[in-house]
């Protein structure tokens, strides 16, 4: 298949983009900057890089400002916002002028669409929504994406939990403490966290490419999602490090402001749709996840 990602450099992208690679598939990346390559095309520069994405029977969206990438100034929420918007208006305009358009559409979102609960468990058929703002990025950016629905196209709107990876992303700044031998419970530690292993996102973003029957909302989460206590006792575990030295949430507020939300908050979502269609978690259990990923 020919591909297009947008938001292919970032961390979910280059996962995604080498799976792509190993399966056989053409793989064409979309950059704001100056193509590195003839797979590289520019976007969002006010041109349409249709010659090179003709014959795309996919395009995944996964461009955006990143919610770790600085405190949530009103500068910066106004970025990540307008980011999303952006992109996602542009993909649609693409697809709109192509010939023959992509076949599906997987769109980024993210679990911060649910409201943060200690006891509720949400599936995709779950109704309740954020009024923070995540909660309202998250759902006008599956709002605007849906409109490529109206084209004909499948769209699947990914709700990617919290991506474990050891470069980027939440579990660097999680398991610094630990190796550094000060780790502890973050929070009251009650918070759930729901998570998903790098590898398993790209290998469930292909699954929604090749399976007809997924569309609409579908959370891109372990089975197994875990309180925050007990995610940081495992990180200390598989470091061989002590898990002792609270950090409490006032600290949290008082270093990260609102974006502390991001770990004082949390959803416990379940990934019946994937499930459901016969995908396969490759790191079902955080245990399994982490020696993976710390290779221990």
């Amino acid at each position: 298949m020919k591909i297009a990602i947008a938001g292919g450099t970032g961390l979910v992208g280059r996962a995604l983009t080498a799976l792509l690679h190993e399966q056989g598939h053409e793989v064409i990346t979309l950059t704001r900057g100056k193509p590195k390559n003839a797979r590289h095309v520019q976007w969002l520069n006010g041109t349409l890089p249709l010659e090179q994405l003709e014959g795309i029977e996919a395009f995944v969206n996964l461009a955006g400002v990143s919610l770790n990438d600085g405190r949530w100034t009103a500068e910066q929420k106004e970025a990540i916002y307008h980011s999303r918007m952006t992109a996602t208006e542009e993909m649609l305009r693409i697809v709109t002028q192509l010939s023959t358009p992509p076949q599906v559409i997987v769109n980024a979102s993210a679990v911060g669409i649910y409201p943060i609960s200690t006891t509720a468990t949400y599936s995709e058929t779950s109704t309740q929504r954020a009024q923070d703002f995540l909660g309202k990025t998250v759902a006008d950016w599956e709002q605007k994406a849906s409109r490529a629905k109206e084209l004909g196209i499948r769209t699947c709107l990914a709700r990617f939990g919290v991506i474990l990876d050891t470069e980027a992303g939440a579990l660097p700044l999680i398991a610094l403490p630990y190796k550094l031998f000060v780790g502890g419970t973050i929070g009251s530690g009650k918070q759930w966290l729901s998570w998903i292993h790098v590898h398993d996102v790209a290998r469930a973003i292909l699954h929604a490419i090749e399976t007809p029957s997924l569309e609409g909302a579908i959370n891109f989460a372990a089975p197994q999602a875990e309180r925050m206590k007990s995610f940081g006792k495992t990180v200390g575990r598989v470091l061989n490090r002590p898990h002792w030295l609270p950090v409490p949430s006032f600290a949290l507020q008082l270093a990260l402001g609102e974006k502390s939300v991001l770990v004082l908050g949390g959803q416990h979502v379940v990934p019946d749709k994937l499930m459901a269609t016969g995908f396969t978690f490759q790191f079902p259990t955080l245990d399994e996840a982490l020696h993976d990923l710390y290779k221990s």
